[in-house]
């Protein structure tokens, strides 16, 4: 169309666009360089006058000034010297200060390079210069201090991450103008649009209280608002009420349909998922039942085996049942949630006494803090159930230096229970899928220890049921697993049901 809306559209903002880019590559052309020298200059003074501070307070050589002096170096990347007018060295961030010392003897002696000076003040210089040993541009400054000490400072222009740093900043703030001017040029032509748009809305706002003589009457337009003006006269000319209970009845069975697919996708996968994890000690306890039945083994001690394996896989079927009944009963809100005030310390350390021999055989060091008592409101026993769960996770993938970290710290008005251990990271793409029933990120390593992918789905119906947050967090080290719960209070004992 000639006078299309979207050909509109895209003319303003190709010209925003091309405003943007030209404004941006103007700015990065032509200022940029003079931007980021004053940005060093002015970081170089500032560092400056923080130890001419401390000189006129007789407080250079002081302990406490070493830390700030360090400090002062390492935030603007600086390298300093300070001597005495003996040229004795009082302070320095380098070790071999050679270089820097001839550098500022030579500048004392031959004086400031006025073409390369950036600013120049008393007995203070500041300098754009070439360091030929190190075939590298400084920014330096030189000069005395309060108490006549001299001092030497310099940046490297060369730092690329202070360069991008600057650069970022500059760009944005030419960023911020270009915004600005968009936003000018587009409430300019935007009522050529809006006004038409505005009008269609109230049509069909009448047309939705059933005023069907609402009629749009620029029928001259033919561009997009025409044919939609149109379009709206001709649908409120034909619409009638029953329309609106049609509607009605089509979407409450639309939504019919998609709880009952939704419920047989859930059922089915259920179906899946429970006939794969008892599948293999179903295997496992026929195999070996048909091996004591045949008298493979005749010896009492392979009995007694093959005993164990079939009461172990029978134990495994029954803690995954037992867990499934719990997880049944907390999402379908028939648990009743209890709050009560309780030391959460005591019941981490509680629950990793329960599981000191399992700690103990495979070596792992277990940290608990903080040690004094730290009250909470919650329900208890659904709170042992998540520190079993997060404790039994960071048992069985404990790996390098196999350490365990249980820490509770305040957060945002709640308490906020970490437990860490060393290992490797969870892969992104599996983060979301852990709280999912049966999902496992290594199921080799889960088959091993008896797992059977239901704990970290109890543990996050626990917390959907407390109105709480749970997550996990990957370090480079290993994985955290946290839980949040709220600060413990002086008031009477509560009952709440879902």
């Amino acid at each position: 169309m000639k006078h299309s809306i979207k050909n509109q559209f895209a003319l303003i903002f190709s010209m925003l666009l091309a405003l943007a880019i030209v404004v941006c590559f103007l700015a990065n052309t032509l200022l940029l360089d003079d931007f980021y020298i004053s940005s060093k200059k002015t970081a170089i003074i500032g560092a400056y006058n923080r130890i001419n501070n401390a000189a006129a307070a007789g407080d250079i050589r002081s302990d406490d000034f070493s830390v700030t002096f360090e400090q002062i170096a390492a935030r603007d990347n600086l390298e300093i010297l300070i001597l005495d007018s003996d040229t004795r060295t009082i302070l320095s961030t380098v070790k071999d200060n050679r270089n820097l010392t001839d550098r500022l003897l030579g500048y004392f002696f031959r004086g400031a390079d006025k073409a390369d000076t950036l600013y120049a003040e008393d007995n203070l210089y500041v300098q754009r210069s070439m360091d030929p040993a190190m075939n590298m541009e400084f920014i330096e400054l030189w000069g005395l201090l309060a108490n006549n000490n001299m001092i030497f400072m310099r940046t490297p222009l060369e730092s690329i991450k202070e360069s991008a740093r600057i650069a970022n900043r500059f760009l944005a703030y030419a960023g911020i103008a270009v915004i600005v001017i968009g936003v000018a040029l587009s409430s300019l032509f935007a009522g050529k649009v809006t006004g038409p748009i505005m009008k269609l809305a109230d049509i069909s706002e009448r047309v939705a209280r059933l005023d069907f003589d609402a009629k749009y009457d620029e029928s001259g337009r033919n561009d997009e608002i025409g044919v939609l003006g149109r379009s709206i006269n001709k649908m409120s000319e034909n619409l009638e009420q029953t329309i609106s209970e049609l509607k009605t009845a089509n979407n409450e069975l639309q939504l019919d349909i998609e709880r009952k697919t939704e419920m047989e996708n859930m059922r089915r996968e259920f179906i899946s998922n429970v006939s794969h994890e008892l599948k293999t000690p179903i295997a496992v306890i026929q195999g070996y039942a048909e091996g004591l039945k045949d008298c493979v083994n005749e010896d009492e001690q392979s009995r007694d085996y093959y005993c164990e394996v079939i009461m172990d896989e029978a134990s495994k079927m029954n803690r995954m049942v037992q867990q499934l009944l719990m997880l049944d009963q907390i999402e379908s809100g028939r648990d009743v949630v209890t709050f009560e005030r309780f030391d959460l310390m005591k019941l981490v350390r509680d629950c990793v006494q329960a599981d000191d021999i399992l700690i103990k055989k495979n070596e792992i060091t277990v940290h608990i803090s903080p040690s004094d008592p730290l009250y909470v409101w919650s329900d208890p026993l659904m709170i042992e159930q998540v520190v079993n769960n997060y404790l039994s996770n960071a048992i069985h993938y404990a790996k390098g230096d196999k350490v365990i970290d249980i820490h509770a710290d305040p957060l945002d008005g709640v308490i906020r229970l970490n437990v860490f251990n060393t290992g490797e990271p969870i892969p992104e793409e599996s983060l979301d899928q852990l709280w999912t029933k049966f999902y496992k990120v290594d199921k080799a390593r889960t088959r091993e220890y008896g797992g059977s992918g239901i704990g970290l789905s109890i543990v996050k119906a626990i917390a959907e049921s407390l109105n709480r947050a749970c997550g996990v967090t990957n370090y480079d080290n290993g994985v955290a697993f946290w839980f949040d719960m709220e600060q413990g209070e002086e008031c009477e004992h509560t009952e709440q049901t879902k």
